[in-house]
């Protein structure tokens, strides 16, 4: 008796995919605002870190360590969007890729600022995945 619940939920699910490659810009910001404001948000935060860079406003070589600093700070915004997507049910939606590219994008940010090696990184990337793989599946079987 669950398997016509799951066939159906399944095209239902196909069924908005089709829908949503078919969307104009507003309808897709209506529907997944949260998204198309982390875009706004690292687009900004993209701007200001070069414009910062160009005039020296901090004592920072945009050529050495301006990537790092916009990557590390892309990072904050991508796990600060898990967060909401966590937290808020109306947000609610698979947050897996997003806080695993985070996380690589503060750990690619804090190694080139700070100097650490990648030996001492990667192993805190691998740990996160794992984290974030049993995370996802103990969430599932609560539903």
């Amino acid at each position: 008796m669950s398997e016509p619940r799951r066939n159906e939920k399944e095209e239902e699910k196909r069924g908005e995919k089709k829908e949503e490659k078919g969307r104009s810009w507003d309808e897709k910001w209506q529907h997944d605002s949260l998204r198309m404001i982390s875009i706004a948000v690292i687009l900004i935060w993209g701007g200001l870190v070069a414009f910062a860079g160009t005039l020296n406003l901090f004592s920072y070589d945009w050529e050495e360590h301006g990537w790092a600093i916009f990557l590390l700070g892309t990072g904050v915004i991508l796990v600060a969007k898990v967060i909401i997507r966590a937290m808020v049910p109306e947000f609610r939606r698979a947050i897996g890729a997003s806080l695993i590219i985070g996380i690589i994008l503060l750990a690619v940010g804090i190694s080139d600022l700070i100097g650490w090696n990648w030996n001492y990184i990667w192993p805190f990337i691998i740990i996160a995945i794992g984290l974030v793989i049993l995370l996802r599946g103990t969430l599932r079987h609560r539903k």
